[in-house]
């Protein structure tokens, strides 16, 4: 995509600034619980899936989620300025939420890792392409002090679903088995894709009738120019340590399978720790959101970073005792349920409204390819040296963003006319 002029966009209403917690937001906050619970339950047991049944092993599963990581940067970066307008934002995120699930639920019907790999990406793309459409109706639906606030609702709704799909996955494999729980994740899945659609309905109606269909561009030297690579710096750091959650996952169920505990039970823990990160994650998230309109989000993200590295030094630790375990995936937890509320709300602070959407696009394509980038490397590492290695590659990481997250806070944003 190219730069070209843009025709100007009527002014956008901004909701009431005493009342922030709308049904839309909620419904923003419902699809990514749904969406999360579909997905997790598949991410939950895919590292037992991938090792036991498929026999691959730490390489392949970082590759496949690192490869998915990468195309969701890259659709998040497409999404970004289809999500400017209005027109499309509903749809865009309807089908994204949809297609998430259809493919997410397909993996329980593979019988070989390629397969794996094509539908863990289809579904990660269409996570991708639908994300910047949803950052942008939170954005629409709120007033520009409750961003935070905002965000931290849709976060802890995606870390509660990743709660929800844990637990929900631990009673399926027991009722009908591995394949068989991996597609029952579709009927959340269709849920969050409902959700979204009422969020959209308030959305248009607090944005009446749109102006015209914008151009599609991604505005990158306007970027550049308002000052958005200074704030994707710190970001960019934070997400080369940000380690997918499936290596904690495999890192654990390695280490619990000590004396009399096999292979099944150690999972079953494993899975058990995930979902407590993932509760710490959700209540962090409303906490960093509130925190993020009151102090800024620079801090809540310089603490996330803090908080992982303790995290990930347990992990390196290597400790077969389950109450130290716990820890390190609380703090780890604790970690993504600041950072990422923090990041999106620079993002909302920094830019006008009709960059924001290039922005979030420009975000995700950081964050994908970060993700990328720990997972894969912390993947081999972890198989040619030791888990320590790789975990002591990604804290190192996580220290640099933390030296680095002054560059987090942004600007004061005044009203800006461009033509």
């Amino acid at each position: 995509m190219t730069e070209a002029p843009r025709p100007a966009a009527a002014p956008t209403p901004e909701p009431a600034a005493g009342h922030w917690l709308t049904p839309g937001v909620l419904g923003v906050g419902g699809a990514s619980l749904f969406s999360d619970a579909s997905h997790e339950l598949v991410t939950s047991l895919l590292p037992t899936f991938l090792t036991a049944t498929l026999h691959a092993g730490p390489g392949a599963l970082g590759a496949i989620d690192g490869t998915a990581d990468a195309l969701t940067g890259l659709a998040k970066l497409a999404g970004g300025p289809l999500s400017n307008d209005p027109a499309r934002r509903s749809r865009l995120a309807a089908s994204g939420y949809l297609g998430t699930a259809i493919a997410t639920a397909a993996i329980g019907l593979t019988t070989a890792v390629w397969q794996v790999a094509f539908l863990r990406s289809f579904a990660w793309i269409s996570r991708g392409v639908r994300s910047p459409a949803r950052d942008m109706l939170l954005t629409a639906l709120s007033h520009d002090d409750s961003y935070g606030r905002a965000f931290g609702v849709e976060r802890a709704g995606d870390n509660a679903g990743a709660i929800i799909g844990p637990l929900a996955a631990s009673i399926l494999v027991a009722v009908v088995g591995v394949r068989h729980a991996m597609v029952l994740s579709i009927v959340p899945g269709v849920l969050a894709a409902a959700a979204i659609l009422i969020a959209a309905r308030e959305a248009k109606r607090s944005l009446g009738e749109p102006a015209g269909r914008r151009t599609l561009t991604l505005n990158l030297r306007e970027l550049r120019e308002v000052g958005f690579a200074r704030t994707l710096t710190p970001v960019a750091m934070f997400e080369l340590g940000n380690l997918a959650t499936t290596l904690l996952i495999l890192r654990a169920t390695d280490l619990l399978q000590s004396g009399s505990r096999d292979l099944t039970a150690a999972t079953s823990l494993a899975i058990l720790l995930y979902v407590a990160h993932n509760a710490a994650a959700t209540v962090c998230s409303l906490v960093a959101g509130q925190l993020s309109d009151r102090i800024g989000p620079r801090l809540v993200f310089a603490g996330s970073g803090v908080v992982y590295v303790a995290g990930y030094l347990v992990f390196a630790a290597g400790p077969h005792a389950w109450p130290l375990l716990l820890l390190g995936f609380v703090l780890a937890g604790l970690g993504i349920g600041a950072a990422e509320t923090a990041e999106s709300t620079a993002v909302a602070q920094t830019l006008p409204e009709d960059l924001r959407g290039n922005g979030f696009g420009v975000l995700g394509l950081v964050q994908a390819f970060g993700d990328m980038g720990s997972t894969v490397v912390a993947g081999i590492l972890w198989s040619l040296f030791s888990p320590m290695v790789a975990f002591g590659y990604v804290a190192a990481w996580m220290f640099a963003s933390i030296l680095v997250s002054p560059l987090l806070k942004p600007r004061d944003r005044r009203p800006q006319t461009r033509t």
